[in-house]
C-alpha cells in the first residue's frame, strides 16, 4: 500500500469511525427524549410530553413507537395529525403497541371515518385474551359510539353552527359560557396563557380561570379579562351560571388543587363580584357543575359523591326555610347512567332539561341529550340526543340557553377550531321569503303563468320543494323556502320546460328574511325558447377519476328531461381539470371525464348527433389551483348549449 493509498484509508477509517459514533449518539439522544415523553404521557400530560416526541421525530421520522404516542397526545389538539401520526406508525411497525387497534379506531371515530373505526374496534376485540374484560367493554364502547355516529350524521338537523372566534377563543380550552340576559355580557372558563396563575396543572395545562367579555357587535367581543382576585384562586376556577336577574353567579372552585372541587355563589357588589361562598351542597368530593332554578327554590348539580365507580350522577335539592339546601336527592327518571351525567340546564318555563352524558346514545365523549317534562302524566322523556351537528363525536358540554332562547352557547372540541376546546353558538336555521319576477329576455315584459319550482335537501337529505306561478297583473311569484341551501329552479309554462338554473339562499336566523329574486327567460308569445335561457348545473368527480357520482346521475337525468323537451337543442359537453398531473395526461382524463357524460345521456335515448365532446384538460380553471376545495371545482363537466346558425347572440 503506498503513502496515497495509505492515507485514503486513514481518511475512510476516520469518517466511519465518526458516523458510527455520530449515529450511537443519535440514536441514544432519540430514546432519550422518547424516555422524558413517556414519563409525562404515562401520567396523562400529554401538552408536555408531545414537544419530546415532536424532536425525537425530527431526528428519526419513522419511529414508530414516537409517531404513536405523538398521535395520541395529538388527538386532544389536532385530530388529522393524530391520525397521520398512528396511521404511519401502524403501516412502520403493526405491533407497534398491544392496542394499536384500539386508538386506530379512535382516530378514524373522531375524523369521521365511521366504518373504519367499526373495523379497528372489531379486529382489536378480536386479538384480546379471554380475561381483557376492561378491553372487550373499551372496545364494544368504541364500536357502539361509531354505529350511533354513523346514524346522527346521516340524519343531520338543520341547525348553524357558528364558533364565537379567536377573540374568544384560543388554541387551549375555553368552556362553561355563561351569558347574561340581555346576551351582552359574557362569562366563559378559560386554560390560555392569560390565566392569572402561571403554575401549571398536573396535566401539563394552565389552570382554569374564569374571564370575562361584553359585546361589542352581532359578532364581535371585547378583549376578554380575567376575574383576577377574589373570584379566581390558585387552583381551577370555572363559570357556572348567572342567576336571580344577572346579579348572582355560581362558579366551581378547586381550592386545594385536588381532583376534587365544590360550589360557590359570589354575589355583585357594585361593578364587581364579591367574595365567593361555598354552598352547603359541597361533600368534599367532587361537585362539577350546578344549576338553580328562577324562583331560587331548587338546585340541580352533578356530584360523583354518591356514586360507586365515581361517575358523576346528577341530584337535585330544595331550599329549606333557613336558606340552606335540603338533602340532595338523584334525579332518576334514566337520565343517571354508569357513565358521567353533568352540565344540568332548564329552560326559562322548567319543562325542558339539557343535560351532558357520556352514557345513553352518545357519538362518543360527552354528547348533550334533552329530556321533557309531561304535564299529563307528571313525568319526565326518555333522554334523546340532540344530534349532529350540535353533537360531533367528541366531547361537546355546558348547553346554555341566550336569555329570548333563540341560540345556545356550547363548548365543543371540533373541526375547525382554535385549537382544544371551543365555545359556539348554536342557532336553529329559519325559512326566507324569495320573491321577485319572471320577465322576458328579448323585451323585459313580465311573463306570467310561469310555474317556478325550487328543489332542495334539508340537512338530512331528505327532498324540499316549494311552488309558485307568476300572476297574471304582475308576473311575481313569492315561496317560503327553508334557508342555507342551494335550490335548482325550474321554470316552465303551459307544461313544457324553460329553463333551469341554481339559485342559493342565504342563511337566515328569524322568519322575517326577504330575498329578492328575478328570472329572466327568453320568451315571446307562447314559444320562441332559445339557447341562452338554458343554464345547466356542472358535475364534479374526485381526484383523478371519471366515475360520475349520484349527484351528477341526478343532474345528468334532468339534463335528458331537458334535451327531451327541446328536440333541437344540441350540447357541447366539456372535461376540465385540475392541474395535478401533467397536461398531456389532463387532456385524456378530460376526455374520459366529457364521455362519462357523453355515454350516460346516450344510454338514456339522446341522439349522439345532438352532442359532442371536448376536452380543455387544465386549461380553463374556474379558481386558482391553491386549494383542496378550489381543486374540485375545477374537476368538473361542463354542458354548453350549441347555437344555431341563425341564432342571435
Amino acid at each position: 500500500m503506498d503513502h496515497l493509498d495509505k492515507r485514503l484509508f486513514r481518511a475512510a477509517f476516520l469518517f466511519l469511525t465518526l458516523f458510527f459514533i455520530s449515529s450511537a449518539v443519535m440514536a441514544q439522544s432519540t430514546r432519550q427524549l422518547i424516555r422524558s415523553g413517556d414519563k409525562l404521557f404515562n401520567q396523562a400530560n400529554f401538552r408536555s410530553a408531545l414537544p419530546f416526541y415532536e424532536r425525537a421525530l425530527e431526528r428519526d421520522p419513522n419511529n414508530a413507537k414516537a409517531l404513536y404516542r405523538a398521535g395520541i397526545s395529538l388527538i386532544a389538539f389536532d385530530k388529522e395529525k393524530a391520525s397521520e401520526y398512528i396511521y404511519k406508525a401502524y403501516q412502520l411497525k403493526p405491533k407497534v403497541e398491544a392496542d394499536v387497534l384500539y386508538w386506530l379506531g379512535r382516530v378514524d371515530l373522531v375524523n369521521y371515518e365511521f366504518d373504519k373505526a367499526i373495523q379497528h374496534a372489531q379486529n382489536y376485540q378480536k386479538g384480546l385474551g379471554k380475561r381483557d374484560e376492561e378491553g372487550k367493554e373499551q372496545a364494544a364502547l368504541l364500536i357502539q359510539h361509531a354505529r350511533n355516529a354513523k346514524k346522527e350524521v346521516a340524519n343531520a338537523k338543520d341547525v348553524f353552527v357558528k364558533n364565537l372566534g379567536p377573540v374568544i377563543n384560543t388554541a387551549f380550552s375555553e368552556h362553561s359560557p355563561v351569558i347574561s340576559k340581555d346576551d351582552n355580557y359574557l362569562l366563559f372558563t378559560s386554560r390560555s396563557a392569560a390565566v392569572t396563575g402561571s403554575k401549571e396543572a398536573a396535566d401539563g395545562e394552565y389552570y382554569e380561570d374564569i374571564f370575562e367579555s361584553r359585546r361589542l357587535g352581532p359578532d364581535s367581543w371585547e378583549k376578554p379579562t380575567s376575574l383576577s382576585g377574589r373570584l379566581n384562586g390558585t387552583g381551577h376556577d370555572a363559570s357556572i351560571q348567572l342567576f336571580d336577574n344577572d346579579s348572582k353567579f355560581l362558579l366551581y372552585r378547586n381550592e386545594n388543587k385536588s381532583t376534587n372541587g365544590d360550589i360557590f355563589v359570589s354575589s355583585k357588589e357594585g361593578e364587581t363580584w364579591g367574595a365567593p361562598q361555598k354552598l352547603n351542597i359541597s361533600t368534599g368530593d367532587f361537585e362539577s357543575d350546578a344549576y338553580i332554578t328562577p324562583d331560587g327554590q331548587t338546585i340541580y348539580f352533578s356530584t360523583n359523591h354518591f356514586s360507586q365507580n365515581g361517575d358523576l350522577d346528577i341530584y337535585y335539592a330544595k331550599r329549606q326555610p333557613n336558606g340552606s339546601w335540603g338533602e340532595p336527592k338523584n334525579f332518576g327518571n334514566g337520565v343517571n347512567t354508569q357513565f358521567d351525567e353533568d352540565s344540568p340546564y332548564f329552560t326559562q318555563d322548567g319543562m325542558t332539561m339539557y343535560f351532558s352524558s357520556r352514557g345513553h346514545n352518545t357519538m362518543g365523549g360527552y354528547d348533550i341529550f334533552v329530556i321533557k317534562f309531561d304535564s299529563v302524566s307528571r313525568r319526565w322523556s326518555r333522554p334523546e340526543n340532540v344530534g349532529y351537528p350540535i353533537n360531533t363525536p367528541d366531547d361537546d358540554t355546558y348547553y346554555r340557553l341566550s336569555g329570548d332562547g333563540s341560540l345556545a352557547y356550547l363548548s365543543s372540541y371540533r373541526m375547525g377550531g382554535y385549537g382544544e376546546k371551543d365555545i359556539y353558538t348554536i342557532s336553529y336555521i329559519r325559512n326566507a321569503i324569495v320573491r321577485g319576477h319572471v320577465y322576458s329576455l328579448r323585451d323585459s315584459t313580465i311573463v306570467p303563468g310561469v310555474e317556478l319550482v325550487f328543489t332542495g335537501k334539508a340537512a338530512n337529505n331528505t327532498p324540499l320543494e316549494y311552488r309558485d306561478v307568476t300572476k297574471p297583473d304582475s308576473g311575481n311569484y313569492q315561496v317560503t323556502v327553508l334557508s342555507a341551501r342551494p335550490y335548482q329552479v325550474t321554470l316552465s309554462r303551459d307544461g313544457k320546460l324553460i329553463t333551469t338554473e341554481q339559485f342559493e339562499v342565504p342563511l337566515s336566523l328569524n322568519d322575517t328574511t326577504v330575498v329578492e329574486k328575478d328570472f329572466y327567460i327568453d320568451f315571446e308569445g307562447t314559444s320562441g325558447i332559445g339557447a341562452q335561457a338554458f343554464a345547466f348545473k356542472r358535475i364534479y368527480f374526485d381526484t383523478d377519476k371519471y366515475n360520475l357520482r349520484p349527484e351528477s346521475i341526478k343532474e345528468l337525468d334532468n339534463i335528458v328531461r331537458v334535451l327531451k323537451a327541446n328536440p333541437s337543442l344540441r350540447l357541447s359537453v366539456d372535461g376540465h381539470t385540475d392541474s395535478r398531473m401533467p397536461d398531456s395526461y389532463n387532456m385524456l382524463l378530460g376526455e374520459n371525464r366529457a364521455n362519462a357524460a357523453y355515454n350516460y345521456l346516450v344510454s338514456q335515448g339522446i341522439n349522439p348527433n345532438r352532442l359532442i365532446t371536448v376536452s380543455y384538460g387544465e386549461r380553463r380553471p374556474v379558481a386558482p389551483n391553491d386549494s383542496p376545495e378550489n381543486m374540485q371545482l375545477n374537476r368538473r363537466t361542463e354542458f354548453n348549449v350549441i347555437r344555431r346558425a341563425d341564432e342571435k347572440k
